[in-house]
Order: C-alpha cells, then structure tokens, then sequence
C-alpha cells in the first residue's frame, strides 16, 4: 500500500519504536518513544491535544485528548490492547470528526508484528 511520506515517516517511527521495544508496556511509553521519534524528524507534534465536544455551535470541554496530532494533518490514537474492537474505530472517527482531521492511524502496540496492529482512516 502507498502512502504520502508524511504517513510514511509516521509509520516508519511506529515501526522502530515497536522493533525495539516490542509488545507488552504501557500506551504512555510508547506514546513518548513515538513522540521522541517523530520529533527528531523535525515533525511538528502535539500530544495529549485537548478535544472539545461540539454541539449546536457550542464548545463541551468532557476531557477528550488526541494522543498525537502530526503537523496539524494525521491523527493518532495508540493502543495498548488484545484486539481493536469497534469502540476503539468509533473512537477515532469521533475524533478526526470533531477535530477536522482527514487521516488518523489506530496504533495497537500489543500484538507481535505491528503491521496486524496499525489500521488507517481516511474521511
């Protein structure tokens, strides 16, 4: 599959961070690995952005984060879990709605070889 090099780079970094410290840790040491990764790359990063709700033009602050926005363009949520069960796919989409984002990558670091664990979005 083809991806744009910002996709790429992304998961080029998810990829390293995975092959070097494999399955089984918490989602926030793979999010500060990744993040580590990725801004060494000179990438433009926010972790932990807050997410507001927003209903009928009004903004509700419930405590929604984005794991990590990449240059304001790909969203990424990571997983520390057995399986991606729909939940966690609504949770994304709920998310690149809300934030106005067009590609978001599901990252789920707990299985043995990454590619089974990385699922793409695109609205």
């Amino acid at each position: 599959m083809e991806f744009e090099p910002l996709s790429k780079t992304i998961l080029d970094c998810a990829y390293e961070v995975h092959t070097l410290l494999g399955p089984g840790l918490l989602e926030s040491a793979y999010e500060e690995c990744l993040v580590f990764e990725l801004t060494k790359r000179n990438l433009k990063v926010e972790r932990q952005k807050p997410l507001p709700v927003v209903y009928k033009n009004i903004k509700l602050e419930f405590g929604y984060r984005i794991d990590i926005l990449v240059e304001n363009s790909i969203l990424i949520e990571l997983k520390t879990v057995d399986a991606i069960i729909p939940v966690h796919v609504a949770q994304i989409l709920t998310y690149m709605k809300f934030s106005e984002t067009k590609t978001g990558f599901l990252i789920n670091f707990n299985v043995k070889h990454l590619k089974e664990g990385i699922k793409r979005f695109v609205l």
